[in-house]
């Protein structure tokens, strides 16, 4: 009987390509269930703005008739700086060694990127009004926090994107049912004392209370 040696490699090859073949979307699809999972929890579990006391100021300084207009333009704003600044960090800073500077790097990319975004919003969304929302925007921690949060995570661009549209979805949310609460608190008759910052205080702590009910919604 004479066996051919030639066989091995090529038995061998083909063995290694299924095993490839059958990885490929387990990985692929273990890399969409994380991004999903981490989408979700940065929005209703890890709140930027009830979790993290970020973005608190444009929270309580919100007009009511400009409320979903401010909710896109964050969202829209922490999902740019979230990619472009993991890009930039991972490609740039990181093979020059100079991780230092991130800092930098992250403040004017989201300061700069403000003009331009509320511009192009406001052609794309003509009815709703995006005039005065720069300092809004500008003064607004969460997008400085969530892009050096970005950068930290070493788990691709599509965990970077899941993280900070996550994050704008959140605030975006607790933006309105805040709004909706402060309404509803003008139309009451609030004692003396409690009006103004001290109810909204109150209002904030209310629904981040309300927001602990889904911590147990993800298991790992």
């Amino acid at each position: 009987m004479v066996v051919n040696d030639n066989a091995w490699p090529q038995v061998e090859h083909r063995g290694l390509e299924s095993i490839a073949s059958k990885l490929a979307p387990t990985n692929a699809g273990t890399i969409m269930t994380e991004a999903l999972l981490m989408l979700v929890s940065t929005a209703l579990i890890n709140n930027l703005a009830l979790h993290w006391p970020l973005g608190v100021d444009p929270l309580l300084a919100a007009r009511r008739r400009q409320v979903h207009a401010l909710g896109i333009a964050t969202t829209c704003l922490m999902l740019i700086v979230g990619v472009l600044g993991h890009a930039f960090y991972h490609w740039l800073l990181v093979p020059l060694q100079i991780t230092g500077l991130r800092l930098f790097v992250l403040l004017p990319l989201s300061v700069l990127l403000i003009a331009p975004l509320l511009s192009g919003l406001s052609r794309l969304f003509s009815t709703l009004s995006f005039e005065g929302l720069w300092p809004l925007l500008l003064g607004n921690a969460g997008v400085l926090g969530l892009a050096l949060l970005s950068v930290q995570n070493d788990k691709g661009w599509l965990a970077a994107a899941a993280l900070s549209l996550g994050a704008g979805l959140g605030f975006w949310l607790v933006l309105s049912l805040f709004s909706d609460l402060r309404q509803r608190t003008l139309d009451n008759d609030i004692p003396l004392p409690f009006r103004g910052l001290p109810i909204d205080l109150i209002g904030a702590g209310l629904i981040a209370v309300a927001f602990l009910g889904f911590t147990g919604l993800i298991k790992t």
